[in-house]
C-alpha cells in the first residue's frame, strides 16, 4: 500500500533527515551515508586515498586522527575502513553505526603491516599469522577459519562446520557459528559481546554517542538465515538441500531463529529507544536472480524474515533495514510483507533492478539505502563528470517523494579514484544545494 506524498521539510537534524525519508517524506535534503554498516563503507586502501585527495584539493577540515592518522580498520574481514568524525563532518553523513562508540582508546588499537608496506589500525585482539604474503586466522582449537592471500584485500572463510553434514541436534550450535569468519572476526560492538558488562555498557555507549551527535544511529544486527545455512554448510551444499532436504534445513533454522530472536531481545532491551535502525542481513541474490525459487523463499524463509520483523517493530521503535545483493526483485513483495522497512545496496545493475522499474513498483512502500551510484563500472572506470551525471540522475529519480538514502551499491573498493569519490560526494551537495 502506497504512503501519502507529505510536504518537504526545513531544517531537519540528520536524524530527523534519515527518518523522514523512511518515512517516505522529501526532507529538506537527502540523506547521506557512508560507513554505517559493513555493506555501506569503504575500504582502508579506499579511505587513505581519499584522505589524501582532499587534503590535496583543499585541505582537511579538522584533519584526521591526531593521535594515529592511520586508517582504523573496524570491519577486519572487509578491510573496512571506520570514518573518522571530521569527514563524517566534510562529506555532511548523516547516519553512523553504534559501534564506534565502541575500541574509543588509543590502547584498543594496534598497528598491521601489509605486504605493500601500507599500514593500517586493527583491533588489538586481532592478530593473524602471516607466512610469507599471506595472512592466516585461526580457532584456539587450532582449526584455520579465514586466509587474506597475497594480493587480496579481505579474508576467505576457510572453515564450515557442517559441511560434511548436518549434526544430531544442535546444542552446540554457538561453538560452530563461533568458527565461522563472519563471528570469529565481527566487527565493532559486537566484538566485545562477550564482556560480562556488554548490555549495560551498549546501552550506556549509544546513549552517550546519540547525546553527543544529531546524526541517525544504526545497531548492525545480523540475525542472518539462508547466509547461516552457507556459512555453515557452504554454498553449493545448501543449495542442494533447500531442493533435496528441506527439513534438515528447516531443523537448522528453527535453531537459528532460538539464537536470533534471544539476540533481538536483548537488543530492543538495550538500545531498541535509543538506535534508529536495526540493520539485519541476508544475501538472497546473485547477478541474474534469487539464489532459490521464489516459492522456496515464501516456504522456508519468509515466515521467519517476518517473525524478525515484527519483533523488532513490536519491542522497538527502530525500523527495519535489510542488506541482500544480487538480483531479488522476484521477491521484493515478500520482503515489504515480511515487514523490512529499508533495502540495502540496491544492485541496481543486477537482473530486474533498474532503478527506474524498483522506484516505480515499490518506491512507496521500500525505502532504498543505496543504488546511488555504480560502484563497478561508472565509480570505478568513468570520468568525475561520468560520476556526476549519474549521481545527479539517481539523485533526481529515487529521492522523489522520499524513501531513499544516498549510498553507493555496496562498500567503495581499493580501485576506486579517490577523485571519482570527491566527484561523488560534490554532486550530491550539488544536488541538495538545489532543493
Amino acid at each position: 500500500m502506497g504512503r501519502p506524498r507529505a510536504t518537504r521539510g526545513r531544517g531537519l537534524t540528520s536524524r530527523e533527515r534519515v527518518l523522514a525519508a523512511i518515512a517516505h517524506r522529501e526532507g529538506d535534503r537527502v540523506p547521506v551515508d557512508l560507513g554505517s554498516t559493513p555493506s555501506s563503507g569503504i575500504s582502508a586502501l579506499g579511505y587513505t586515498a581519499l584522505v589524501r585527495e582532499l587534503d590535496s584539493r583543499d585541505g582537511l577540515a579538522g584533519g584526521p586522527n591526531a593521535h594515529d592518522s592511520r586508517p582504523r580498520v573496524y570491519d577486519v574481514v572487509q578491510e573496512l575502513a571506520q570514518p573518522e568524525d571530521w569527514l563524517l563532518d566534510r562529506l555532511g553523513i548523516d547516519v553512523v553505526d553504534v559501534g564506534r562508540a565502541f575500541n574509543d582508546k588509543d590502547e584498543d588499537w594496534a598497528g598491521l603491516e601489509m605486504p605493500d608496506g601500507s599500514s593500517y589500525l586493527y583491533p588489538a585482539w586481532f592478530k593473524p599469522v602471516r607466512k610469507g604474503d599471506d595472512f592466516f586466522v585461526y580457532h584456539a582449537d587450532g582449526t584455520l577459519i579465514a586466509r587474506r592471500p597475497q594480493g587480496a584485500t579481505f579474508y576467505d572463510e576457510r572453515c564450515f562446520p557442517y559441511e560434511d553434514g548436518y549434526p544430531a541436534d544442535y546444542r552446540l550450535l554457538p561453538a560452530a557459528m563461533g568458527k565461522v569468519l563472519w563471528s570469529a572476526l565481527v566487527h565493532s560492538p559486537w566484538d566485545r559481546a562477550g564482556e560480562g558488562s556488554f548490555w549495560a555498557d551498549l546501552r550506556a555507549r549509544a546513549l552517550a554517542l546519540r547525546a553527543r551527535t544529531d546524526r541517525a544511529l544504526m545497531i548492525v544486527v545480523g540475525c542472518n538465515l539462508f547466509e547461516w545455512g552457507t556459512f555453515l554448510r557452504r554454498i553449493d551444499n545448501f543449495l542442494v538441500d533447500l531442493l533435496m532436504d528441506e527439513d534438515q534445513v528447516t531443523r537448522m533454522l528453527d535453531a537459528l531463529m532460538e539464537s536470533h530472536l534471544a539476540t533481538l531481545a536483548k537488543v530492543c532491551e538495550a538500545v531498541g529507544d535509543v538506535a534508529d535502525v536495526l540493520r539485519f542481513g541476508d544475501d538472497l541474490g546473485h547477478e541474474g536472480g534469487p539464489f532459490m525459487d521464489p516459492e522456496i523463499y515464501r516456504r522456508v524463509f519468509k515466515p521467519r524474515h517476518r517473525i524478525l520483523c515484527d519483533y523488532v517493530h513490536a519491542h522497538s521503535s527502530m525500523k527495519t533495514f535489510l542488506h541482500s545483493c544480487g538480483s531479488i526483485y522476484a521477491v521484493i513483495p515478500d520482503l515489504i510483507e515480511a515487514g523490512y522497512d529499508i533495502l540495502n545496496p540496491v544492485q541496481t545493475s543486477a537482473r530486474d533492478m533498474e532503478p527506474e522499474r524498483l522506484k516505480r513498483e515499490f518506491g512507496a512502500d521500500m525505502t532504498f539505502w543505496g543504488g546511488g551510484v555504480e560502484n563497478r563500472t561508472v565509480l570505478k572506470d568513468g570520468t568525475p563528470a561520468d560520476v556526476r551525471a549519474q549521481v545527479l540522475e539517481r539523485l533526481a529519480l529515487l529521492s522523489r517523494d522520499g524513501g531513499f538514502v544516498f549510498n553507493t551499491v555496496h562498500n567503495i573498493m581499493p580501485d576506486v579514484p579517490a577523485r571519482n569519490v570527491v566527484a561523488m560526494f560534490d554532486a550530491v551537495a550539488e544536488f541538495n544545494g538545489k532543493r
